[in-house]
């Protein structure tokens, strides 16, 4: 459960006051947002997330909304009996596990938020790669991390060959907000489950994002120490896979933040999905929030 802060009204009014500059310079802008985490299973949480993403597109931003879903992911393979397995962050997945990511994903998930977002006011409209051949893919073949001479087969896992944004962008257009589910399709129609944050980081940077933001469980990126570490070099970055200290789930999430950023999408940040309302803060108020990824 989270706690609401009690709020003064002319505490209120300072705030709104401070967010007009915001909403002015990112008027009729795309923000990619990648929703995972507690953020999608406290209740609270879920009504806060849908909210700000309403909000924003009531003021003229255009958020697009890329979803996980690791840990109903896990529960439906528990209940089948299945133990989930990674490598270097990224899930192993056999034609079984296939069709339970896509029943759990474009079902259950996508649904869940896409209504959501529309009990809050808005109009969400769930899409997967295949739905105007939006995400082409193929068998991802991903290097060891020490050697890169080995590589790992983790299965169905996808590699992005191409993204087309046109449905997305009518969407847009339309007054709707897209709900994207990481699932890609192949040459001959197969399914591709594919990292949610390299959807949303290559998302990010077909459509010239002003802004991706990865909500996580997290403050953003830590040091070995726990210190939250609020700007990130690509120089810095290489130093932080090289001694472990970017990890597991971390280092797809982290790569593909540091790709958009070489893509040009102006700002990229990792931020705390278990604040309340983490995106407007991020994005409406002058407290930089969680780390900032730069290119250089």
């Amino acid at each position: 459960m989270t706690e609401k802060l009690k709020i003064a009204p002319r505490d209120k009014a300072e705030i709104l006051a401070q967010a007009l500059p915001y909403i002015r310079k990112f008027h009729g802008k795309t923000m990619v947002i990648k929703y995972g985490g507690n953020a999608m299973t406290d209740p609270e949480l879920q009504a806060d997330f849908a909210e700000d993403v309403v909000l924003l597109k009531l003021v003229g931003i255009n958020p697009v909304v890329v979803h996980g879903g690791g840990p109903q992911i896990e529960s439906a393979l528990k209940r089948l009996g299945k133990t989930g397995h990674f490598i270097q962050g990224m899930r192993v997945t056999d034609a079984e596990t296939m069709g339970v990511v896509e029943w759990v994903l474009a079902g259950e998930v996508q649904q869940d938020i896409v209504g959501l977002i529309n009990q809050a006011g808005g109009k969400a409209v769930g899409l997967t790669g295949r739905d105007g051949a939006f995400i082409r893919a193929q068998k991802l073949k991903m290097p060891d991390q020490k050697d890169p001479n080995l590589l790992h087969d983790v299965g169905q896992v996808g590699d992005i060959l191409s993204i087309d944004p046109s449905v997305v962008k009518a969407l847009q257009d339309d007054a709707f907000i897209p709900v994207v589910t990481p699932l890609g399709y192949g040459e001959q129609n197969e399914s591709y489950n594919i990292n949610a944050d390299v959807v949303a980081s290559k998302l990010a940077s077909v459509l010239q994002a002003e802004k991706l933001m990865l909500l996580t469980n997290t403050p953003g990126v830590l040091d070995k120490e726990g210190n939250l570490l609020t700007n990130l070099s690509a120089r810095e970055i290489d130093a932080l896979f090289e001694d472990g200290t970017i990890s597991g789930g971390m280092l797809p999430k982290i790569s593909g933040a540091l790709d958009a950023a070489k893509s040009g999408v102006n700002s990229v940040h990792i931020i705390d999905g278990r604040v309340p309302h983490a995106m407007l803060l991020e994005i409406l108020t002058d407290t930089p929030y969680g780390t900032m990824i730069r290119s250089h």
